[in-house]
């Protein structure tokens, strides 16, 4: 009978020790889906900036061409100008979010280039 409560405690205490390490690697691996997620997210709202800087540009330079009379021109100007002030705000954006990465302590990785497509092109 001794030999098998301490198999028992044995199986117990192997059981614990996988449940653990498998809650461990779902941990690892949770995390690893949310720092997709919030990738994700950030670069959604670096193209939200963009859509929406010359979107609202656009808006303005019909408003000013309505108002003032000059038909192309304000519409013109207002989608120039939209573009560049998104653009500042993406890039503003983007300044923000490595400056977090590297106080995170995370390094970025760069994606190697694909040079299968001009290799095959000679």
């Amino acid at each position: 009978m001794s030999q098998n409560l301490e198999s028992r405690d044995e199986a117990i205490k192997r059981l614990h020790e996988s449940a653990s390490g498998l809650e461990a690697r779902t941990k690892a691996q949770a995390a690893i889906d949310l720092s997709g997620q919030k990738a994700a997210g950030q670069a959604y709202r670096i193209i939200a900036e963009l859509i929406g800087g010359v979107l609202v540009g656009l808006a303005l330079g019909f408003g000013i061409d309505r108002l003032a009379g000059t038909t192309p021109w304000g519409l013109i100007g207002g989608v120039l100008l939209g573009f560049a002030v998104s653009v500042w705000m993406a890039h503003r954006t983007a300044q923000r979010l490595m400056a977090e990465a590297k106080a995170s302590g995370i390094e970025p990785r760069s994606i190697p280039f694909d040079d299968e497509e001009e290799d095959e092109d000679r």
